[in-house]
């Protein structure tokens, strides 16, 4: 079973992230995966968001009005899925390969996972770890994947 593969990640490299937008960590986690999406996107990379309500209730709001908030006030330009679970026996089939794969639960909104173009989890990240940590790992399998298609040309 390939849960990713309803998504559009094959052959980038990906960072799926849970969002939610009365979260008090929204501003910054918005803001930085916007600016990866901008610096590395969109041929060879995209952020993935999942809307989620199940850590403080902090995603209250329809699919449709999160998209919205999160266009009219970070800019994003990044899909933005439905609102899914994450957790539990109901969780989305995506955040449980990502979750198995990773052996990283998330515990709160804007947790981060990376997932290489073969559709492999490298790397997982929790909400407070800031975009410079995370802009070198990105940049790095950018960077593998470029050369990689090079040197099949």
């Amino acid at each position: 079973m390939e849960p990713l593969t309803a998504y559009p990640l094959r052959r980038k490299v990906t960072l799926v992230v849970n969002v939610a937008s009365d979260c008090q960590l929204r501003d910054r986690n918005y803001l930085a995966v916007q600016e990866l999406h901008k610096e590395f996107g969109p041929f060879h990379f995209s952020v993935l968001a999942f809307p989620c309500n199940q850590f403080g209730e902090s995603e209250p709001f329809p699919s449709k009005e999160v998209v919205s908030f999160a266009r009219n006030n970070y800019g994003a330009t990044f899909p933005i899925f439905h609102k899914i679970k994450i957790l539990g026996s109901e969780a989305d089939p995506a955040f449980r390969f990502l979750v198995d794969s990773s052996k990283k639960e998330p515990r709160w909104n804007f947790w981060k996972y990376l997932v290489n173009p073969e559709e492999q989890v490298v790397k997982s990240w929790r909400p407070e770890e800031p975009i410079e940590v995370i802009r070198p790992e990105i940049a790095a399998l950018v960077t593998q994947m470029i050369l990689r298609k090079k040197d099949d040309l």
